[in-house]
């Protein structure tokens, strides 16, 4: 018997809510201390995950949740970029 593939899930550190880790958007933390976005899902690092939903990054912005995530302070350059990200998503 095969017991099939396991689906590997995140928490968005906006909403809280669980999500299959495809569906999400990576934010790391490298070992160099830089901040990114991670669209591979392998860069290593500390990883922040973020649903695709335009409020998800204001609560996550208002409760500094990518922050304490990642356990480093976040640039407004890394908050403008995903919120361009995720104008896109929602077009």
């Amino acid at each position: 018997m095969s017991k099939g593939k396991k689906t590997v899930t995140r928490k968005c550190a906006g909403c809280g809510e669980i999500y299959p880790k495809d569906e999400l958007i990576r934010i790391v933390r490298e070992p160099s201390g830089e901040i990114s976005l991670d669209s591979t899902g392998k860069t290593a690092g500390r990883g922040a995950y973020l649903c695709s939903k335009q409020e998800c990054l204001e609560k996550a912005v208002k409760r500094k949740g990518l922050e304490r995530s990642l356990k480093a302070p976040i640039g407004q350059d890394i908050y403008e970029r995903l919120r361009e990200i995720l104008g896109k998503y929602a077009e």
